[in-house]
């Protein structure tokens, strides 16, 4: 008897395997799914590629030695998952019931059904969690600067934070802006020396060091943020016309009942990315590793699809 065969219940909505996010690690694990003879249904509630369709530059990904820009990245990796048959669909998944042996999944779409599933939701941006943050985001805040960068061209804005993300996006906003503040908490960078140097060189962008954010301020939109320095204590205002922030990111598994997760929600797994539950695998950025990366993930998106082929015999 076949996967296909063996999944219940029998509608239109069941499928052999149900993918949870259409990012590098589950269009991987729709490819080989789909290569294994499996019916695959991916969702996604963004763009095909997850996060790094809203990246300016994709550098660090073998075979592309002149980098690749994020939303073409993303663009091949749905076209090929789809020749090999997967069916993706904009949805945004509401509850998930995983335990017993066909598994639930109620979206805005719809219930579908599966024996397997993968999770492949990876994070969310972290918030800074300071007054008018909530009230401003969007009119002014901001997370994607491949994404909002054009509306303020020959403005002055900030950067907040000072890992990878930070300076990349910092150096694209480069092309747009007038004067980028970089606001870091420490008095270095975690950056990667080869961004450093970048950031260091280009004259419109200014590090204030050592310095948080208090607050954020405006009417409809934001016109100032509050800053102390950690060692002076000092306050000070700085008059921007946007923010960007790139403090780091938090798992997107909110939704998901009963799975094993580590204390800051990222789902444990086996180096098979097995899950506490039998049929549900979790691969990418979402669950606990090492090395987060484009690279990485899609590893794990082929091991967790494999590991699913396994399962169902």
């Amino acid at each position: 008897m076949t996967a296909k065969e063996k999944a219940a219940p029998d509608t239109e909505n069941t499928y052999d395997l149900l993918i949870l996010g259409a990012g590098p690690a589950g269009l991987a694990a729709a490819i080989y799914g789909c290569r294994a003879n499996l019916r695959v249904l991916v969702f996604e509630q963004m763009l095909a590629g997850g996060e790094i369709a809203s990246t300016d530059r994709l550098d660090n990904y073998p075979g592309f030695p002149e980098g690749i820009g994020g939303a073409d990245f993303g663009q091949l990796l749905e076209q090929q998952a789809r020749r090999f048959g997967a069916e993706i669909v904009s949805a945004t998944v509401e509850e998930a019931s995983l335990e017993g042996e066909v598994k639930k999944v109620i979206t805005s779409r719809g219930s579908f059904y599966a024996r397997a599933i993968i999770i492949a939701t990876g994070t969310v941006p972290r918030l800074l969690g300071v007054p008018g943050e909530e009230k401003l985001r969007g009119r002014g805040i901001s997370f994607c600067a491949t994404c909002d960068g054009p509306f303020f061209r020959g403005k002055k804005i900030a950067v907040v934070g000072g890992g990878d993300a930070a300076l990349q996006e910092a150096l694209f906003l480069t092309r747009f802006t007038e004067q980028i503040f970089l606001i870091h908490r420490r008095d270095e960078l975690r950056a990667v020396p080869y961004l450093q140097e970048r950031v260091f060189e280009q004259p419109r962008i200014k590090i204030l060091w050592d310095t948080i954010v208090k607050g954020f301020y405006g009417d409809n939109k934001i016109e100032k943020i509050a800053l102390e320095n950690v060692k002076s204590s000092q306050t000070s205002d700085l008059p921007v016309d946007g923010v960007f922030l790139y403090i780091g990111r938090a798992p997107n598994t909110g939704f998901f009942q009963g799975v094993e997760m580590d204390d800051r929600g990222y789902i444990i797994t086996s180096e098979e990315m097995e899950t506490s539950l039998p049929g549900v695998f979790a691969a990418g950025d979402v669950r606990r590793k090492f090395l987060r990366q484009v690279v990485t993930a899609a590893s794990d998106g082929a091991i967790a699809a494999m590991m699913a082929v396994r399962y169902m015999g």
